[in-house]
């Protein structure tokens, strides 16, 4: 009986790691894998410091922008998505929360949400927050920044 419950948990904790590390629908969670990516498609990464499950203006900024189909579209002609998780319920591998935490402290991320901008090369270009206007401002927020 406690072998299942233990194969039960760990079934559980691979799956839970795994969707995590595919995060939401088009962003990655991996710096290095996003770099790359950036650099072969000669495109921007968005980089979303996030507290995806508790931190109320990161859950607004995906309702009201990172979830429409608009942004969507954009992002996927024009970006590479990285998401950077900080969440308080959702499990997360520890390895990730690692590579987390030595992220936002490469990139001084000192509050939630947190966007930064990096060129094709992984150079920092700028930071971006939550704003209002939905992702037809969000967009031109990000173009000021991209089209430097």
């Amino acid at each position: 009986m406690k072998t299942l419950r233990f194969l039960g948990m760990m079934v559980a904790a691979s799956v839970a790691m795994t969707l995590h590390a595919f995060s939401a629908e088009g962003w990655l969670s991996d710096y290095d894998k996003a770099l790359a990516q950036a650099k072969a498609e000669k495109k921007p990464v968005l980089i979303d410091f996030t507290g995806s499950d508790w931190c109320g203006w990161c859950i607004r900024l995906n309702r009201e922008v990172f979830s429409q189909e608009e942004f969507k579209e954009y992002a996927k002609q024009n970006l590479v998505l990285l998401e950077v998780d900080f969440p308080q319920r959702k499990p997360i591998a520890p390895e990730q929360r690692q590579k987390n935490e030595e992220l936002a402290a490469k990139y001084r991320v000192e509050g939630f949400p947190t966007l930064i901008v990096l060129n094709s090369e992984g150079k920092q270009i700028g930071t971006l927050g939550y704003q209002p206007g939905g992702p037809k401002a969000f967009i031109q927020a990000l173009e000021k920044v991209t089209k430097k």
